[in-house]
Formats: structure tokens, sequence, C-alpha cells
């Protein structure tokens, strides 16, 4: 047998990661050695792992960037503490790992699908999702547009190439059946996240006070956000890897407080005032575009020409950001003074 000295001379960084995974994540962990095809044949990285090259390529992708300006749950909201989907995404990502740290499962995998979930989110969030949803033929959702933003748009069009396993927990990070635990887990901690960061950021806003949460719910789960979450996480490791979930009691307690901010926050007219108006101004830029694809920057125009104007128009606006929607609006349809 080879020394262990001599294997590290042989082995390069990612194939020593490679035989380290395989003998310290639990048998449900999905390892980077016996996964991470991808659609067009690529020579392994001598360092990374595929679902290490897969977080990277989407950390450093343009969608990534744009989510900064993208809201989360409050439109333009005046003060440097609100989420956007930039920070949201982070906060899921950050809890994300520390589940998967803790049952053993493959970290890099649920990192890259935690960074990825939200890149298909359109500007002025779930608001403008169901804008387009309503005027696209093909209808809209975000999980499916992620998808399709690694895939057909980035690059110019060539994608990013990612690994199945990533883009299958994107498009399942949702409401579907994920292929790996580490697709189930970014699914628990998307909603672990904003559930607990919508408390603070409506909190903030003036919206609801943390005495008025549900006392079923708070009086199980925590009384600041960080019990919260540290309760939440906790009953996840604690059920373990066979089954992603929380035990029943903590559950329960999690759905009385979605139930409580959907009530008062995701549907409440004050905090979602000025969502009425980000429907028309998706729905006017949607039109304009479908009849002017001119308009279009030369890469949507590209995707028209491939796959059809409407899913082009669809494309580009979902991309937006929320400032860069309401300025194309503003160039379009205000009325500008005259210089001489």
């Amino acid at each position: 047998m080879l020394s262990s000295e001599r294997m590290s001379r042989i082995m390069n960084i990612r194939e020593q990661t490679e035989l380290l995974e395989l003998g310290t994540l639990c048998e449900e962990a999905c390892t980077a050695k016996n996964h991470g095809k991808r659609l067009r044949f690529e020579e392994k990285c001598p360092i990374r792992t595929e679902f290490q090259r897969d977080r990277d390529r989407i950390l450093h992708c343009n969608a990534f960037q744009r989510l900064k300006h993208k809201t989360q749950v409050f439109l333009a909201p005046v003060g440097d503490h609100y989420r956007t989907r930039l920070t949201h995404s982070l906060e899921v990502s950050q809890i994300a790992r520390t589940i998967a740290r803790g049952l053993r499962l493959n970290e890099d995998l649920t990192e890259a699908v935690a960074l990825g979930h939200d890149l298909g989110h359109t500007p002025f969030g779930h608001c403008g999702e169901a804008a387009l949803n309503e005027v696209c033929p093909h209808g809209f959702k975000h999980y499916l547009q992620s998808v399709r933003v690694v895939e057909y748009i980035e690059k110019n069009g060539r994608g990013l190439n990612l690994t199945y396993e990533v883009k299958n927990g994107i498009a399942c990070h949702t409401n579907k059946v994920a292929a790996t635990r580490e697709g189930y887990i970014v699914r628990l901690a998307d909603k672990i996240a904003y559930l607990n960061h919508d408390i603070e950021d409506s909190v903030r806003a003036g919206v609801i006070t943390e005495a008025q949460l549900p006392k079923a719910a708070v009086d199980v789960l925590g009384h600041s956000k960080s019990e919260r979450i540290t309760t939440m996480i906790v009953s996840v490791i604690n059920n373990g890897a066979a089954e992603i979930r929380m035990d029943p009691e903590v559950e329960k307690a999690e759905d009385i407080l979605y139930h409580y901010m959907f009530e008062n926050v995701y549907s409440n007219p004050i905090a979602k005032s000025e969502e009425v108006k980000a429907k028309i101004l998706i729905e006017k830029l949607y039109n304009h575009y479908l009849k002017n694809p001119d308009d279009m920057p030369a890469e949507y125009k590209n995707i028209m020409e491939r796959v059809g104007r409407e899913r082009a128009v669809c494309d580009y606006i979902s991309g937006m950001t929320d400032s860069y929607a309401i300025n194309k609006y503003s160039d379009i349809f205000i009325p500008k003074s005259w210089h001489i």
C-alpha cells in the first residue's frame, strides 16, 4: 500500500478532497467523485471539485451581482438594513451550509444551490413574478427562470454549464422533489431564512412588533431571530439525513408563524401598497418590448431569434433590477424637459 505522504504527491488537491468526502460524508450525501456531470464536457479542475466550480461560477455571474438591487419583500425601502435578494441568498447559504455540515452532507453542493436558487427572480419580488406570469404566454416561475439563467442566458447565451445536481436543486427549491438531500436542505433553509428575516424587516418597518408574534409559535421557536433560526436548524439536524425535515412540534410552530406573516405582512395593504404600480410598470414594459424588440440589448435579440419574442422579452425584464426597470419605464413613458 502507498503511504499517505506518497498518495498526497500522486493525487492533486481535487482528488484528495473527493477522497476525503468519501471517507467523512454520510451515505446519503451526494459526493463529488461519483456525481457532477455536465451537459458539455470539461476537463476537471486540479484544485476544485465540480460542485465547488459551480459555486464559483454562480458567485461571479452577472445575475448574482444584480440580486443586490432586487426586492426581497419591501419595495424600495428607505434604510440600509432591509434585505435584498442578494442578502437573502447569502443568509440561505449560511443556514443551508450549517445544516449540511451537521448532517455530514455535501456542503459545497448545498452552497452552490443556495447561492443560485434566486438567480431568475424578477424586479419587485413576487409581485414582479406574478405580473410576468400573467402577461407571458409561457408563464413565469422564478425557480424555473433561475435554471434558464444558468443554462441559456449567462455568458451571452452559452450558460454556465452547471452540473445536473446543482440545476436540479435550484429548480426544486420551492415545491418539487429534489434529487439530492442537499437540494432538500436548501428548500428548508430558504423558508427558515425568509420567515425570520422578513419578521426582522417588518418590525423595522413598523408593520408589526415582536410582541404581536403568535405566542404558540415563539414559545416553541424562540423570542428572537437568532433563537428561532437555531431551533429550526437544530431540529432539522436532530431528525437526521434520511428525511430532511423538522420535528412535528417545531414544524407546527413554524407553520403558525408563516400564516401569521402571510396575513399580516405578505398580504398587508400597507407593506404592499406600491405593488399595484410595480405590476403596471412590468406589464407596460413587457408590451413595449413586445412591439419594439429592437430596443432590447443584442443578447436578448439573439434569444428572440432562437426561441421567440415573448420568451426573449420575459428574459430581459426578469433580469432587470428594480432601479433599472424604473429607469427604463421613465425613459420610455415619462416626458422629458426640452432643452435648446
